[in-house]
């Protein structure tokens, strides 16, 4: 990084910006929407309800910080109303069908929200004339998965074998075009002001996730009822993070972004360094280590839907252009989130906790020390 960007990353404050967050009765959105708001920022989130009970959202008092408005981003009259009122200088958009399992059964749902979705969002954010900064979030499973042993970079071709992977594809797709026609990277800074960039994170983990048929949860849900865990497809290697470190990610992204330089609105990959990169039967292992008290897991041989067995990211990009680099190695990464849930489970102040989670990762990453 050049001396003047690295004078701007230093500088740059969220204090008062507004940020419009699609998603933020989510996993993913409920930290991040946490995080911005600690960084002093004004979030208007817009959301359906939250899909599990529990969930972040309630734990965390997610809705005590920011301004809590519900809508399907399928409404495009509602979704337009709510950002132009707003006027947001910044839009992340994660709002998603997030799950594999579950677009085998719902797929023409998941190819609504996850495409014509994210395509009325970036509607919506070429009518509304305060946005400055988009980052479209997607998946690592948006690649053609080749089941081959290298990372893939943002060059490699696009795809997916199910519906949940192909409908991301999709949307980078959707995003690519909707930058090329209305925010032509050329004139950036010219003839517009919109800086649109993806994103694409691998498995991420942390508290407060209780979705269905994702690893972590089903893990914790089995720990707390004192059962063994059914654990399907244990070889399957997957890129483990801390939800917290493609969320850092996102927020330097947009930070970029708001630069107006035209290089970063591109796609971006954040993923964990490669030894990061585990089977499900390795993090099951250690899962029960770290939870104790009896925690333990068993295979599942039953018959289920096609999932990639292997898959990394290269997040090289993120290192060169943003300065992003990974702060919790995963070991590191699993005991923030078994520290999340044991106090949930003890009914902690689980919004104090969290921030405080995001006030220890913060100092962490500031330190440039893999832990």
């Amino acid at each position: 990084m050049i001396a003047a960007e690295h004078a701007q990353a230093q500088t740059f404050s969220w204090q008062g910006r507004k940020v419009f967050l699609t998603g933020h009765t989510g996993f993913k959105g409920g930290w991040l929407a946490l995080w911005l708001a600690q960084l002093g920022a004004t979030v208007r989130g817009y959301a359906l309800d939250p899909c599990t009970e529990p969930n972040l959202f309630t734990a965390a008092r997610v809705g005590s910080v920011i301004e809590d408005i519900r809508g399907d981003i399928r409404d495009a009259a509602k979704l337009e109303a709510a950002m132009r009122e707003f006027a947001p200088e910044v839009v992340f958009h994660l709002a998603a069908q997030p799950l594999v399992l579950h677009s085998y059964e719902d797929p023409i749902g998941t190819y609504e929200t996850n495409v014509i979705g994210t395509a009325k969002v970036l509607d919506s954010v070429r009518r509304t004339p305060s946005v400055r900064a988009v980052v479209s979030v997607t998946t690592d499973k948006c690649y053609e998965n080749k089941e081959w042993i290298w990372p893939y970079r943002e060059t490699d071709p696009l795809g997916g074998y199910d519906p949940y992977s192909s409908s991301k594809a999709c949307a980078e797709i959707v995003s690519a075009a909707y930058r090329q026609s209305y925010f032509p990277v050329a004139q950036l800074g010219k003839t517009h002001q919109v800086a649109v960039a993806t994103a694409r994170a691998g498995n991420v983990i942390g508290g407060g996730d209780w979705s269905n048929d994702r690893l972590l949860p089903d893990l914790v849900r089995g720990f707390l009822s004192q059962k063994p865990v059914l654990i399907r497809r244990p070889h399957a290697i997957r890129p483990w993070q801390h939800v917290l470190e493609p969320l850092r990610g996102y927020i330097q992204l947009a930070e970029r972004l708001l630069t107006h330089d035209p290089r970063y609105a591109t796609a971006y990959n954040f993923g964990p360094i490669e030894d990061d990169a585990r089977p499900v039967a390795w993090i099951a292992e250690h899962m029960s280590a770290f939870w104790g008290d009896g925690a333990s897991w068993v295979i599942d041989d039953a018959p289920s839907p096609h999932e990639a067995h292997y898959l990394k990211l290269d997040a090289s990009r993120a290192r060169a252009d943003l300065d992003w680099a990974p702060a919790l190695r995963l070991d590191a990464a699993l005991e923030y989130l078994v520290r999340w849930y044991k106090n949930w489970d003890s009914q902690a102040d689980m919004h104090a906790f969290t921030l405080g989670q995001i006030e220890s990762y913060s100092a962490l990453s500031s330190a440039k020390d893999i832990v």
